[in-house]
């Protein structure tokens, strides 16, 4: 025990530089993640078939293909294609832009929650869509996507370490390399998965919250 804390003390200013580095990816990967897939939502419901058929399958393609795999094609093949990105612009890009596939389907069930019935008052009233969007569908619809949403913050931060793979200095990487040179395999993950463990209960608790308030029976 106290080798390992020890060691703890040792290890610990380069795996919370990591840890920083994963807040900052995943932040950086929500937001993203959020703006596309309320475009994508948007998209999705659109009446006009052309709008409509390339938002379902560009979901559909991301949904089926591995996050690692997405992140493997951002950053060493785009390059062959004029597309230079750094590892951190590139785990930014291929998070974000695979977490809002999942988004846009949250958003879709929320906003499609909402009765048809309030929507046609309004447009009898004489709003317009962007104002019935914000007056009357996003104050309903967020009720019923802000429990997943807490979720996905939660699942995009351990997936965060998928980023290694890519040379993003972030915990996960941080942890291997320091195992790598001290071949203290058990110490360095047991105080990586507990980095993770802390940053995520934050989360865990706001999601757990967000459904009480919000969940539907």
């Amino acid at each position: 025990m106290l080798r390992f804390l020890a060691d703890a003390r040792d290890f610990l200013p380069i795996l919370l530089s990591g840890c920083l580095v994963t807040i900052e990816l995943t932040l950086a990967a929500l937001v993203l993640s959020t703006v596309l897939g309320f475009v994508w939502a948007l998209m999705r419901l659109s009446p006009a078939r052309y709008v409509r058929a390339p938002a379902v399958t560009f979901i559909t393609v991301i949904r089926g293909i591995p996050i690692i795999v997405q992140l493997f094609y951002i950053y060493f093949v785009l390059p062959d294609l004029g597309i230079q990105l750094s590892a951190f612009q590139a785990g930014v890009v291929g998070l974000g832009v695979a977490y809002s596939a999942y988004q846009a389907e949250n958003f879709r069930a929320g906003i499609q929650s909402v009765d048809p019935g309030q929507i046609e008052a309004a447009q009898t009233l004489g709003m317009r869509p962007p104002l019935i969007m914000r007056r009357v569908i996003l104050p309903q619809a967020i009720r019923v996507f802000l429990p997943p949403y807490g979720n996905t913050m939660i699942m995009m931060l351990k997936d965060s370490s998928i980023a290694s793979a890519i040379t993003v200095a972030e915990l996960t990487r941080g942890g291997q390399l320091i195992a790598a040179s001290t071949f203290k395999n058990m110490t360095v993950f047991t105080l990586v998965a507990l980095l993770y463990l802390a940053m995520s209960l934050p989360l865990t608790y706001l999601a757990h919250r967000l459904e009480k308030k919000f969940g539907r029976k």
